[in-house]
């Protein structure tokens, strides 16, 4: 398993930002991860991301980073929830 903070856009490590690369339900894939709580999974071969179904939009710092993470805006990740894009679950 490999973990490693995420950057700025001056390229300085982010502190308890993370992106982990792991496995979830047999997919290989990357984990984004704010403070204690895992927030997002994105597997490697473009099956659906899974959001943590309570902790998704959790805090203004959380939704900031994973917009990065995701390379969209909330309102990208709210459309693509209700269109079943994403899935959300229990993460954490």
């Amino acid at each position: 398993m490999k973990v490693e903070n995420m950057r700025s856009s001056n390229g300085n490590k982010v502190a308890n930002q993370f992106i982990v690369d792991g496995e979830y339900y047999g997919q290989q894939g990357q984990f984004f991860q704010s403070y204690d709580s895992v927030i997002a999974f994105r597997p490697s071969n473009g099956n659906a991301t899974t959001l943590d179904r309570n902790k998704w939009d959790y805090s203004r710092t959380t939704s900031k980073y994973r917009n990065i993470f995701l390379h969209e805006t909330t309102k990208e990740t709210e459309t693509k929830i209700k269109s079943g894009e994403y899935i959300l679950a229990d993460l954490n």
